[in-house]
């Protein structure tokens, strides 16, 4: 029997998608939606892996959930070699939904602005599609769907999938998320840095107090708090190398209750992203020692709490190419973008320390909306066309990648 050739595979598999997706697509659109009325969560989102479990064991799957009770990780195929896994996450934020849809949030205070609705959705369809193509013995391996709860938090859910063995036999790992900066039909691609890492830091200043008449016979906190916000971020700058994106930025700061007296006490708070996976893990340290040469010119105390959160995204090349030969499959050549680097987190970059991977950014905006809502706000929507897109293009991915070598 005559092997058919790549053109003649690509068009088979174009076929099957579109036969798919006319009957799957509203039903994905009202998958989304369902999501999208009931957000939860991180590690609360147990109606969601209720019903995304529900779905999959429907097409013929068996899910497994993870030990926390949200989430859940779903192998398709078979074969030796490693699997490719495909990442969804499918908490929601606490923001209250300000759209008026017949879809709006039903619950104060929580709503999808994020799109992790929409990547659920389209992991659901992509698995729900692949099932079939491996039933139909023309999966030539093995595809791992993850659908990870609690991204949203500082230190994610992707540990959770790690430590459950989520990573366990994985050659390499895929995921896309939502950017409303793009048009539907459009999708944008980096390789290295793509997202920063992203950690808290409290640093609590500490002296004797006194009368604000005398700032010489005591520590003068407050000037000392002062220096610590403007020297701190200051040193950093001029410590490293600029290109590795280190940025330290306040956003809380409180000492002292009058005006006439100097406090024993102050507290500033603010987060530390950073694009550089290597100058990641030394930051603290580096931080500590600057802020220990602060406070002792002002004879102060200080304590540094530093909270570890997600470390920066750093897409591996050859996965990219592999997203990028898949985008232009199904978007042509126009579709893939380049996409800037961003300093939020995103904890995909914990897989991706562990194993080669890429993280793409699927426009979500119409061609004809002139207004444009940024992630993690209350009026965030999406064009539900790019659901099918998302599918079209995990799935042509998934099997692009199964066949290719890794690292």
């Amino acid at each position: 029997m005559q092997e058919s050739s790549p053109d003649e595979n690509e068009e088979i598999l174009r076929k099957r998608l579109d036969d798919f997706l006319t009957r799957s697509e509203d039903e994905l659109i009202d998958f989304r939606r369902a999501l999208h009325m009931h957000p939860e969560l991180g590690f609360a989102e147990h109606r969601t892996t209720a019903r995304i479990a529900e779905a999959l064991t429907g097409g013929g799957l068996r899910p497994v959930g993870l030990p926390k009770g949200t989430g859940l990780i779903c192998d398709i195929g078979s074969g030796a070699g490693p699997a490719v896994a495909l990442r969804a996450d499918i908490d929601a934020l606490p923001v209250t939904d300000e759209k008026d849809v017949p879809y709006r949030s039903r619950l104060r205070g929580a709503c999808h602005a994020c799109g992790h609705d929409v990547h659920t959705a389209i992991l659901l369809g992509t698995g729900l599609f692949l099932a079939q193509w491996a039933d139909a013995g023309l999966l030539p391996g093995r595809v791992r769907l993850v659908f990870q709860p609690a991204e949203e938090g500082l230190a994610g859910g992707a540990g959770e999938v790690i430590d459950a063995g989520g990573l366990a036999s994985v050659g390499r790992i895929f995921a896309l998320h939502c950017d409303p900066r793009l048009p539907v039909g459009e999708f944008g691609l980096r390789a290295g840095p793509v997202t920063a890492a992203c950690d808290k830091v409290r640093v609590r200043v500490g002296g004797p107090g006194g009368h604000t008449a005398r700032p010489h016979l005591t520590a003068d906190l407050v000037y000392a708090l002062g220096k610590v916000l403007t020297e701190l971020p200051a040193a950093l700058s001029r410590r490293v190398d600029p290109r590795a994106g280190l940025s330290l930025v306040w956003g809380r700061v409180a000492a002292g209750s009058v005006a006439i007296a100097i406090p024993d006490d102050g507290v500033a708070e603010g987060t530390v992203r950073c694009l550089d996976g290597g100058l990641w893990h030394t930051v603290p340290d580096l931080m500590e020692a600057l802020l220990d040469t602060v406070a002792r010119a002002y004879d102060v105390k200080t304590e540094l709490t530093y909270e570890r959160g997600t470390p920066p995204t750093v897409n591996e090349e050859t996965s990219v190419e592999l997203f990028r030969t898949a985008a232009r499959t199904v978007l042509g050549e126009d579709g893939v973008v380049d996409t800037p680097q961003s300093l939020g987190g995103e904890d995909f970059g914990y897989y991706l320390e562990s194993v080669p991977g890429a993280l793409g950014r699927l426009g979500v905006r119409r061609f004809d909306r002139a207004d444009e809502y940024d992630l993690h706000v209350g009026a965030f929507d999406v064009d539900e066309r790019c659901i099918a897109l998302g599918v079209r293009l995990m799935v042509t991915t998934a099997l692009k990648a199964v066949q290719a070598p890794t690292a």
